[in-house]
């Protein structure tokens, strides 16, 4: 049977949290970070899920990227090319001295700090990260890699966006998945319509929990 002090030398090491904001938002015209939803900028949103979720957040994001002045926003500079969003996952692992890194990009502003903690404990196995998955498929800038996985994710990085997609290399790296039963949590904004359809959930939810 292990003593106290095998089982805290053997226990993994907390994840680093991250909020992805490397992106250059063509399709939402500039910085997804910026925009206002509900009173608030988009990426405030997941910042305070995954500060809560595992007690810790930085953001990474490039020189350029334009982010709002939030109180104790720490940013991690990741290189300006290539442009990929695997950039900014192998960039954080880089940083994070050894220890797991939970991403979450910054236009997912119905992901919950329960599901943050949920995909930050859950046991990856033999595989390189395990990632949040639902209906419409899985959200690669949405889980938990571990360490080994930078090396894999490295000789990805610098193909260009358009002819590597982040979903394809992930599910060949054969990443666990996380199943999510809530929806929204995995709701991305990617355009301004989807910024509308953003404030119309909130503005539901803000009704449901005044009823």
């Amino acid at each position: 049977m292990r003593s106290r002090r095998d089982q805290r030398r053997h226990r993994k090491p907390a994840p680093v949290g991250v909020v992805l904001a490397g992106g250059d938002g063509r399709r939402m015209g500039g910085s997804k970070a910026i925009v206002n939803l509900g009173g608030r900028p988009l990426i405030s949103y997941p910042l305070d899920a995954v500060r809560r979720g595992v007690g810790n957040a930085a953001v990474v994001a490039k020189f350029a990227s334009e982010l709002p002045d939030l109180p104790s926003l720490t940013v991690w500079i990741e290189p300006d090319e290539p442009k990929h969003p695997l950039v900014g996952i192998v960039h954080a692992l880089e940083l994070s001295a050894g220890r797991p890194v939970l991403v979450c990009a910054a236009d997912l502003p119905f992901v919950t700090s329960d599901l943050v903690r949920d995909l930050a404990r859950a046991a990856p196995g033999a595989a390189p990260a395990v990632v949040a998955g639902g209906k419409r498929g899985i959200q690669p800038l949405l889980g938990c890699y571990q360490p080994e996985a930078r090396d894999l994710l490295a000789r990805w990085a610098s193909a260009p966006a358009d002819q590597v997609r982040l979903t394809e290399v992930v599910t060949e790296l054969g990443v666990r998945i996380h199943e999510v039963e809530d929806e929204d949590a995995l709701f991305n904004v990617n355009s301004p319509d989807d910024l509308l359809q953003a404030a119309a959930m909130l503005d539901r939810r803000g009704a449901l929990t005044r009823t």
